[in-house]
């Protein structure tokens, strides 16, 4: 596996990487699209594309690169078990390109029935790429959005860490990304309402990126007329170091002692 890695170099990493971001993307934005454009589906329809999404994105790069998908946990695990510090902005940016191509593919192949169901290009269908406080509906402020991503995202790396602890009960290979894909689906049909659970940076700066070029003038902007794009990008960040922390301080010094741990890194 090592030398695998070491033939391909830091480009396969990126461009799996991006690849696994598009999926989860294409799955992800397309389901919203289809519930508030097209009107088929509702909330449980959103949270389960989204989770089996992630699985799908984590079953593509996994192999490769633990398949980190998300700027949080790369952040996380570089902080907390020796993942390349160089590699981190890399990983990032490859993630945030790979949300940006996913989108762009879903606003193409939607653009009929978004142009049906919000003409104006108003924030009715740009909940279909980025997020907003409360969802652009319910009276949920930007700090409370705020609020929202630091705890999504505490809780979606302190177990992911849990899921990747060898020392822990961590699933073997081939269910760790089923098992992660029930933890998306979990935290938004449970912490969905106050932000849509963004809870990745690449996940929402890119498919707002793509829309704003795209026809959404107000892409970065929530529906108070208040700057918003920065929440999801900094509140995840946030919260991912705290969620990677606790896990670090309060389970993973009372696990049995002497077995090695997964780190979800490729090789330097």
């Amino acid at each position: 596996m090592a030398g695998r890695l070491g033939r391909m170099g830091l480009a396969g990493e990126l461009i799996a990487e991006c690849a696994g971001t598009m999926v989860l993307i294409l799955f992800g934005a397309g389901v919203v699209a289809q519930v508030v454009a097209a009107e088929l589906g509702d909330h449980d329809s959103i949270a389960w594309a989204w989770g089996i999404g992630v699985a799908l994105g984590v079953y593509v790069a996994g192999r490769t690169t633990g398949a980190h998908l998300n700027p949080a946990v790369t952040v996380g695990f570089a902080l907390f078990r020796g993942f390349p510090w160089r590699k981190v902005m890399p990983y990032a940016i490859a993630q945030t390109i790979g949300a940006f191509i996913g989108a762009l593919i879903v606003r193409w192949n939607y653009a009929e029935i978004l142009a049906m169901a919000d003409p104006g290009r108003t924030i009715k269908t740009q909940i279909v790429f980025s997020t907003l406080p409360g969802n652009g509906t319910l009276p949920v402020s930007q700090w409370g959005g705020l609020r929202d991503q630091i705890i999504g995202t505490a809780i979606l790396l302190f177990v992911i860490f849990a899921l990747s602890d060898t020392a822990n009960m961590a699933p073997s290979a081939n269910m760790g990304p089923f098992v992660i894909g029930l933890l998306i689906v979990a935290i938004g049909m449970s912490f969905g309402a106050d932000a849509g659970y963004a809870i990745n940076p690449a996940r929402d700066f890119g498919p707002r990126l793509a829309s704003f070029l795209t026809g959404y003038g107000g892409a970065w902007r929530d529906q108070y007329g208040d700057l918003y794009f920065w929440v999801p990008i900094v509140g995840p960040l946030i919260g991912g170091v705290i969620g990677a922390w606790l896990y670090q301080v309060c389970i993973a010094p009372f696990l049995p002692q002497g077995e090695d741990r997964d780190t979800v890194k490729p090789s330097d």
